[in-house]
Formats: structure tokens, sequence, C-alpha cells
């Protein structure tokens, strides 16, 4: 009997320590800043295991939503154009009309879509492949939050980021991965690109591919290569983009979530926000437009809004503030510890957790991401998952 509970105490341990080991990122990157440029960065694990390849900061990984924040800035400089109105309705823009079913007198705008307050939800598709029109989806009656009109509740939902970039598309006339490259990527100076279609061949071959926790390929096994498809397409289909009308499907190019980008060139992105809108010395975006960015528009006053467990407990437009003042109950949203006061935004997708967050008073900043955690890591003090802390804490007091 003594020896048989010693067989099952040291399975179990077995287990443990593999459970255990199996909830470690197979890679993580961070470089901590301030306006001037990287503090202090590491980096750990592979960027690509089939090669042996060590990741390091200058690495580009699929950043997640992480991606909205960057997307954002794209929307202000075409306000700042006079392209674009942050309250207008953007039927005018989409040139249909985008209207929740049960509250058809309430306009949307891209305030509401870029503070996840349209009342769109993710309870249908949001990845909508290679022609199929936006609008069929939009149309399914599960797209809406049935219970609260636009404007009236927070929901967080990627479904907006493909309704905002169809918008860019429909008044630019130009295919959003290329948009966003001319008004943002290009001018800040960073080799970044939505679903790989706009990256440099430097970047392509410098790919952090994402993986499963048991080391199977998740996304971006691009040995080198660029993709042959930058877009979701019907299995069976050509890939061919020759005749995509811009503006009919702004889910193509991943808004959501399908940046790819080095934390390297998220400390860019931080940057801008640290200078209030400069950027190398010029000036990127006024700082009217960098006042809507880095002020909250909801705050969860314990029933406007669903918190996802205490996550979004105070938004933006595309950008998170945390944590709540005054700790109010259901928001478990203090990243950072001791009340310390950011703002930026948290990516999780494919197995990745990401942040780019800045300390506006301290003048500092943190970006990071880690690889390989699987759908469920584990949990740490507050709605963050424990490795999102860890990297947290890489940030000085």
């Amino acid at each position: 009997m003594q020896k048989l509970l010693l067989v099952i105490l040291l399975a179990f341990a077995g287990c443990v320590a593999a459970d255990s080991a199996g909830a470690q990122p197979l890679s993580s990157a961070w470089a901590t800043f301030d306006a001037r440029g990287v503090q202090q960065s590491g980096a750990s694990g592979l960027a690509d295991q089939a090669a042996g390849r060590a990741l390091t900061i200058e690495d580009p990984v699929r950043i997640a939503s992480v991606s909205k924040l960057v997307v954002a800035l794209g929307v202000m400089r075409m306000v700042e154009a006079g392209q674009l109105d942050l309250d207008r309705d953007v039927s005018d823009y989409l040139g249909w009309q985008l209207r929740h079913p049960g509250f058809a007198d309430r306009p949307i705008t891209l305030r509401l879509l870029l503070s996840h307050r349209s009342s769109l939800t993710d309870n249908v598709d949001y990845v909508v492949p290679l022609g199929t029109n936006l609008r069929d989806v939009i149309a399914q009656p599960a797209a809406f939050d049935a219970e609260h009109a636009p404007g009236s509740f927070f929901r967080y939902s990627n479904l907006n980021f493909p309704i905002v970039a169809s918008v860019m598309e429909h008044v630019s006339g130009e295919r959003f991965d290329r948009l966003m490259a001319r008004l943002v990527l290009e001018p800040l100076e960073i080799d970044a690109c939505f679903n790989w279609s706009t990256c440099s061949d430097t970047a392509m071959a410098r790919a952090t591919v994402l993986y499963h926790p048991d080391g199977r390929v998740n996304r971006d096994d691009l040995q080198g290569r660029r993709p042959d498809c930058a877009v979701f397409a019907p299995e069976g289909s050509a890939c061919d983009l020759s005749g995509y009308q811009p503006g009919s499907n702004g889910a193509l190019f991943s808004p959501q979530g399908g940046l790819r980008i080095s934390v390297r060139d998220l400390v860019t992105v931080g940057q801008l926000l640290l200078n209030e809108g400069m950027h190398d010395g010029r000036r990127f975006l006024r700082q009217s437009s960098m006042m809507w960015l880095s002020m909250p528009v909801w705050s969860f006053d314990g029933t406007n809004g669903e918190t996802d467990q205490g996550f979004y407990c105070s938004y933006g437009l595309a950008v998170q503030f945390l944590p709540l003042e005054g700790r109010r109950d259901g928001c478990h949203d203090d990243l950072f510890g001791g009340g310390r006061v950011m703002m930026g935004h948290a990516g999780d997708a494919y197995g990745l957790r990401s942040g780019l967050w800045i300390d506006v008073e301290r003048g500092t900043g943190i970006a990071f991401f880690a690889t390989g955690n699987g759908a469920d890591p584990p949990r740490g003090r507050t709605a963050y998952r424990a490795v999102e802390e860890e990297l947290a804490a890489r940030l000085p007091r």
C-alpha cells in the first residue's frame, strides 16, 4: 500500500511539473522606454523553433489587439485631414445604412465604434473572407446586442474594427493595409504591417512564429517567405485582390489584431504618446487629437458595461485606462500594482499575450509580448494573466 501511494504521489508530482512547465511562455520580449528611447530590454526563447533562431526585440509578431490603438492613430490622421468626423453617422461614409435593428433611430459613429459602445458584438464571425461583403455579416441579428442601444453600454467587440477599416477604405479609396502604411507606419518609420502585406523582406525574415504550448505551430510559420495569401480566402478559391473594392470588407487585413510589429517599433508608438503627438521632432498628430486619445470616454459604474471579469473598466478611443479610480467593485485591472495609473492596450490571440503601456506622470512605458501561452494561461492577482503581470513588473517604479 505504501509503495502504491508513493507511485501515485510521484505521478501526481510529475503531472504538476509538466503542467507548470507547459504554463511557461515559449518566448517573450520586452522593453522599457521614456520619451527619448529604450531604457532596458530583454528577450528569451526562440522566434522560430525549426530554424533555432533566438527571439529579439527586433522581431515582428502578430501583436493582437494592441493593433486597435495603432488603427486609432490612422483614424485621427484622417479626422485632422477633414476626411472623417468622429461624431458623424458612419452610414454616410459606408454608402449603406448601419443601424441596430432594435434602435434604428440611433446613429452609430466612429467614436462609438472605437470605444466599443456601438452595440455590435462578436456573436458573428468577424473574420470575413475575401469575396464576402461585410454588410451581409452585419445584417445578421446576432451581430447586435439586443438589449442595449448604441452609446448606452460598453461591450468589447472585435467586429467594431472591420467597420472602422471599411469607413477608412471607402473614404480614401485605398485598401486598409496600404492606407495604414501611408498614414501611420511609414511616417513613424517603423517596419510593421497588417497581415504581412507591406512589411519589408527583412521583417519577413525575422517573423516570430506563434506556437501552441506543446510546440505545434499556431500561426505565422513563414519560413522566410511572404505568405501565399495575405487575407483569408475560402478554400479552393483564388487569392486575387485585384478586383477588391475598398470599403466592401474592412475585415480582410485584420484591423482588430493583425498588425505585425516588433517590440522595438512598439516603443516608437509609445514614445509618440509620451511626446504628445511628436515624432523625431515633427508633429505627427495635433495636441487636440492626442487629447481625444488620452482621455476615457467610458468608465464602469456597475451596470453600464461588460468588464470581462474586471479586465475592461475604463476605455477611450481604442485606448485602455487602468486601474479604475477607486477600485470599483467588479474591477480587477490594477496590472502594475499600487494603483499606478497607466494607459495603452493589451492583446490576446493565438497564445500570445501582449501590451503597450505608458505612465504619463512618470514619462515612462513598457512594450512586451509572450508567446505559447495557450488559450487559458495561469491567472494572476488581477484580471490579467500571470505572464502579463510578470512582464509589466519590469517597468521601474
